[in-house]
């Protein structure tokens, strides 16, 4: 059966005519995936589907995103970023034969403190986060994070010390990156990187504007989820805070 799916002209010019129709001919093409932007299943026999071409260095990786996140496109990437999109994709593939690869989830929100109501953003990955060079199912996302600047945070009641080097990207009113410090001091590289900006509340974005910082809060997988409200978003993070498993900096704004 032939599948919904996109081929937008780039990716065509990067795969090639043949290969392009092959995948529009479903010879290639996945039945089911996981979206490679929301990280939900989809089914390119029952809705449409992108093409999306992760081109690192030396190699590229074609991957599938409902059509409703993400258009079809290439999206330049490090050949580590790269390596870790490919990890991903075998492990939704075949999770027998491959770990599953962490995905960074991030969610907006206000956080009020003493009154006053400060943006935050908080990352969450999707499975647990492995020190770089090890094998096992430990989960060192917060040893990481805190050997990087962040504070444990037993409870929420003061704003974080802000981390200096780190900065969140916004551009015309869209969320595009987390930003970390480069090597050796150098320019910064995104620490977290939407494929696509993200849009935020006009609310958060003139608290962010106002306070020219935003909060970050990071948690292992399984700790926070993901809250249709900003009270129960609240909530979850007490509840994380209170059993050790959130760590928090305040980052300097970097756009508008």
């Amino acid at each position: 059966m032939p599948r919904m799916l996109e081929v937008s002209d780039e990716v065509r010019a990067e795969i090639g005519d043949e290969e392009a129709d092959r995948l529009l001919a479903g010879e290639n093409a996945p039945g089911g995936y996981d979206c490679t932007s929301c990280r939900t299943p989809g089914d390119s026999e029952q809705e449409r589907t992108s093409t999306v071409l992760f081109v690192g260095d030396e190699t590229a990786v074609l991957a599938f995103a409902h059509a409703t996140c993400l258009p079809s496109q290439v999206v330049q990437v490090t050949e580590e970023q790269l390596q870790g999109a490919a990890r991903s994709i075998a492990g939704s593939a075949a999770p027998q034969a491959a770990p599953e690869q962490a995905v960074l989830g991030v969610t907006s929100g206000l956080i009020l403190l003493s009154g006053e109501l400060h943006p935050a953003l908080v990352v969450e990955p999707t499975a647990p986060i492995a020190r770089p060079g090890t094998t096992g199912a430990g989960d060192d996302f917060l040893p990481l994070l805190i050997e990087q600047g962040f504070m444990p945070l037993p409870q929420i009641d003061s704003v974080p010390p802000v981390l200096h080097g780190w900065s969140v990207l916004l551009a015309m009113g869209q969320l595009h990156a987390i930003l970390q410090p480069g090597p050796a001091g150098g320019t910064p590289v995104a620490w977290w990187q939407a494929h696509q900006a993200l849009q935020v509340a006009d609310s958060w974005r003139a608290a962010a504007n106002k306070h020219q910082q935003v909060l970050l809060f990071a948690a292992p997988v399984g700790s926070i989820g993901r809250q249709p409200r900003e009270d129960l978003l609240r909530d979850a993070l007490d509840k994380a805070a209170a059993n050790g498993k959130l760590v928090a900096a305040t980052l300097p704004l970097a756009g508008t």
